[in-house]
Parts: C-alpha cells; sequence; structure tokens
C-alpha cells in the first residue's frame, strides 16, 4: 500500500496517434514540455509511453524514481536517469500471456490462412479447390515449431504449441530455465532451428547484435514451404527479403504482428505480398495485461515508498549512489 501522497496527472491521446520516437528514447508518445510542467515537485513518475528523454530528467530535480508500466523502459533514457541518480523501473511478463495467445494464434491463421479465406467468402468467392493437397498447409500438431527465445513469451509459446503434439525446438543461448514437456528441445545453434523447422516464431528484444536477424540467408536456411511468424520487434526482421521468400514460392506464409513501419503504408510490398497475415501491432494488447502492469509497477511504487528495493529495476546501479 502506498502512503498518503499528493497526485499530478497528465494525460496522452496513446494509443491514437501509435507511439512513435521521441528526441532520443523510443516508442513514446507525449510533448516533453508538457511532461515537465507536470513533473514539477513530482519525486515518483509512473506512465506507459510518455518520452523520459535526457531533457525531462535533467530538469525534474526532485524525480527520484520512473515506472514505465511495459516489458521494456525504451521510453525512458536510462543513462541520463543513472546519471542524475532516478531509478527506472518497469513490468517485465505484463503482457507476456497475451502476447503468447496471439503468436499462436497467428501460427494458426497462417497455416490455415484463416484471414485470407475470410476476406474471400464475405466477397462473394466460395473456394472449395482448398482441399486439394498443393493448396493446404500443416497441422501444428505435425509440425517442428522452432521457437526462438525463451523468456516470458517465447516460453509460454513453446508450451501452448508442445501442448497441440508438435516437436518444439528452442534457441535461446542465455535462458536459464530450460525446463519444458518432453517434446521440446534446445538446439545449440540459430543455423540448427531453422534447418529443422517448418514453422519458425521469434521472441528476443531488439539489440545491436540481433538488427535483421531473419534476413536472406536465414529464410533461405528454412525448409521448403515454410511459416515465419513475428509479434516481437519489427527490426528483427528484413522484410524485404521476407517478401522475396514467400513471392519466390520458398515460404508458404507469414505472420506479423511487427512491422517495418507502423502504421504500415498503404502502398507498402507487405500489403500486396500473398499469404501474409497482418496484425496492427497489437498483440500483447488485453485488459488482464493493463491489470497486471498496474499492479507490478505501484508494487515497485510501494517498495520504494517504504524504503525497500523495487523488484524490477532496470539500473540498479542508482542504488549504490545512495
Amino acid at each position: 500500500e502506498l502512503p498518503e501522497v499528493d497526485l499530478a496527472t497528465i494525460s496522452s491521446s496513446w494509443p491514437v496517434p501509435p507511439f512513435h520516437d521521441v528526441a532520443e528514447v523510443k516508442e513514446a508518445l507525449g510533448d516533453e514540455d508538457e511532461l515537465l510542467e507536470a513533473l514539477k515537485g513530482c519525486d515518483v513518475a509512473f506512465s506507459h509511453t510518455f518520452p523520459f528523454t535526457e531533457k525531462v530528467i535533467a530538469n525534474s530535480p526532485q524525480l527520484k524514481m520512473i515506472t514505465i508500466c511495459r516489458g521494456g523502459p525504451v521510453n525512458a533514457n536510462i543513462e541520463a536517469a543513472t546519471e542524475h541518480g532516478v531509478l527506472v523501473s518497469y513490468t517485465p511478463g505484463r503482457n507476456a500471456t497475451a502476447t503468447a495467445e496471439h503468436t499462436v494464434g497467428m501460427i494458426v491463421a497462417s497455416a490455415r490462412q484463416i484471414a485470407q479465406r475470410h476476406l474471400e467468402v464475405i466477397n462473394g468467392d466460395w473456394r472449395s479447390d482448398y482441399y486439394r493437397f498443393e493448396n493446404v498447409g500443416p497441422e501444428i500438431g505435425s509440425s517442428t515449431v522452432g521457437v526462438i527465445g525463451y523468456g516470458n513469451v517465447g516460453r509460454r509459446v513453446a508450451h501452448i504449441i508442445a501442448a497441440f503434439g508438435g516437436q518444439v525446438l528452442v534457441y535461446d543461448p542465455w535462458a536459464k530455465d530450460r525446463n519444458g514437456p518432453e517434446n521440446l528441445e534446445f538446439v545449440e545453434s540459430l543455423e540448427d532451428l531453422l534447418r529443422n523447422s517448418n514453422i519458425v516464431t521469434i521472441h528476443a528484444r531488439v539489440t545491436e547484435d540481433n538488427h535483421q536477424m531473419m534476413n536472406a540467408d536465414a529464410f533461405a536456411l528454412m525448409p521448403e514451404n515454410s511459416i515465419f511468424i513475428n509479434c516481437a520487434r519489427g527490426p528483427l526482421v528484413d522484410y524485404d527479403a521476407l517478401a522475396d521468400a514467400i513471392d519466390s514460392g520458398h515460404l508458404f506464409a507469414a505472420g506479423l504482428d511487427c512491422l517495418p513501419e507502423e502504421p504500415l503504408p498503404a502502398d507498402h510490398r507487405l500489403i500486396s505480398t500473398p499469404r501474409i497475415t497482418i496484425t496492427p501491432h497489437l498483440g500483447g494488447a488485453s485488459k488482464e495485461a493493463s491489470r497486471l502492469a498496474a499492479r507490478i509497477g505501484a508494487a515497485d511504487i510501494a517498495a520504494f515508498a517504504r524504503g525497500d528495493k523495487p523488484k524490477f529495476i532496470a539500473n540498479p546501479e542508482v542504488l549504490d549512489q545512495k
């Protein structure tokens, strides 16, 4: 529980329009000057998408803690916060279940081309030739599904797919918890996973080292008629290479919740590439995710107010400065 406190509030219009980069921080929405005004006299800030830039942090001398209710505090300048002795906490796993469920939905939708068949039917095109062998996709329970990343989302996806009965291969050299069902196996290299998986789903955070890790060479390693899913982050994928792989017939389909540009321009190549199912970056959107983010963030703020160590801190070295 929090002690009696004075509150200052500020609201943005998110999710309309979508977030974007603001100054040096990513995936933010809101005005720096309006945020500065709201932060006057505040010790703690609790936010989702407002831009906690170097300008904002440097000009908020009373600020001691920023809590970002997201899986990663990408809209906060961690280096600037650390320099000014401001703790930054976040809410890992808050939308892991929602994103995992959406990922599995995209796998099924891509394999069975559900969105494409829906559009045909409502436009008066009732086709029965999809029963022909060359026109149908694979069953999940008879597939080998490769999961890149075994964090909060990847682990859930792997376990759900395992329940379908499919073989699950996981590549995550940093995973400490490698427990899983009998039909789940860790592989030693990304190449091993790509060569042996006819469905691949990626669940990795973006780093300098994995930018466009799914490129033309990676797609070429995947078996013919395989499926690729990205419900993680757009920069992980070379989308021209993906479109090439589908247009050439090497890949059967793809499901994308994260895109090279958001919103995706109406004339973008992905729109006209066949057999791609696209959703507007809403994999993590659920009522439960919002409630969980609020609970996790509030618990860390309460711990800070009591003088205890918050659980999820992005810059723990600030505690050593105190």
